[in-house]
């Protein structure tokens, strides 16, 4: 029993440390866009977490972790369904990435956030069933998110609406991903679909934006985070640690990411809310777990990092 609570505490730990990660990637991804476009940020940045994710592969493949018979995962099913999950999350990484150029991190991460109350909802058109969970958590949602981000001309800026669009479209991933998991090894996809995505990126950095050595340069150090922190060993911290951490633990600290994108730009970039912010960000952020933590719904998607 005391080895099981140890197991558990050190996956809890993780959990947390990979909130963090995630948390401070929002700043990373901020600071980039002071060098390079958001493009060729995404490209490199997706494309060293793609690099990133092979050792664990390879590991799970020589300890013999990877799907059973029952999963089957030859190439051709893995690359298929990469591409899928890739063109949606190029969408909504794209979005993010254009969107944080015109808001803060600390908005961009709770309004990210709202994929947790967007994904069941969604579900409703492949005939799941929301807890009363999801309509509180997407009510307090919505009230936190005008806090947050409606003017008192009751417009929204730009950025904080592309980080929503952006929002959609990683709650679709997640959908998406729902359907494929069960189907292919989470692992490769991860890496197939992250590959995906640089390269679309890459393909449009070419065509819109000045690509500059000195820019990469410059930008490494947010680059280099992005890829291989946030998409590499965060993600490894996660798979390890859900192995041991009940799904309510996990729940509650992965959604602290937003917290922590908060407490990273007001640290690192001295990031300021003003009290209206910081209420719509506390609605938001008990919207979040009241969607995850009611007690699901007939056939409720589980949002899962990827």
């Amino acid at each position: 029993m005391a080895k099981q609570a140890l197991r558990t505490y050190k996956a809890d730990f993780l959990l947390f440390l990979a909130a963090m990660i995630w948390g401070a990637a929002f700043v990373a991804q901020r600071v980039g866009m002071d060098h390079i476009g958001p493009f060729l940020f995404n490209g490199i940045r997706f494309g060293l977490g793609s690099i990133s994710l092979l050792p664990l592969i390879w590991f799970r493949e020589k300890k013999r972790l990877g799907p059973t018979i029952s999963q089957p995962s030859d190439l051709t099913t893995v690359l298929k369904a990469g591409f899928i999950a890739g063109v949606l999350l190029f969408a909504g990484s794209t979005l993010q990435q254009v969107g944080i150029i015109y808001t803060t991190a600390g908005k961009a991460g709770f309004i990210t956030g709202l994929y947790v109350v967007i994904v069941p909802i969604l579900g409703l058109f492949w005939k799941q069933r929301p807890s009363p969970g999801v309509w509180i958590g997407a009510f307090l949602a919505v009230v936190g998110l005008y806090f947050l981000s409606i003017t008192n001309e009751l417009t929204i800026s730009y950025g904080d609406f592309l980080v929503l669009l952006c929002a959609v479209f990683f709650a679709l991933h997640v959908l998406v991903i729902g359907w494929l998991a069960p189907r292919v090894d989470c692992i490769k996809l991860s890496s197939v679909q992250f590959g995906v995505n640089s390269i679309l990126s890459l393909m449009v950095a070419v065509f819109v934006e000045d690509i500059s050595w000195q820019g990469i340069m410059d930008g490494l150090l947010p680059i280099l985070y992005g890829g291989f922190m946030s998409a590499g060993v965060a993600y490894t911290l996660q798979v390890v640690a859900q192995k041991d951490a009940p799904p309510a633990h996990a729940s509650i600290i992965l959604s602290l990411e937003s917290v922590f994108a908060a407490i990273s730009g007001w640290i690192i970039l001295d990031e300021q809310l003003t009290s209206r912010a910081i209420l719509g960000c506390t609605l938001m952020f008990t919207g979040m777990l009241a969607a995850q933590l009611w007690p699901k719904g007939q056939g409720s998607p589980l949002p899962q990092n990827l």
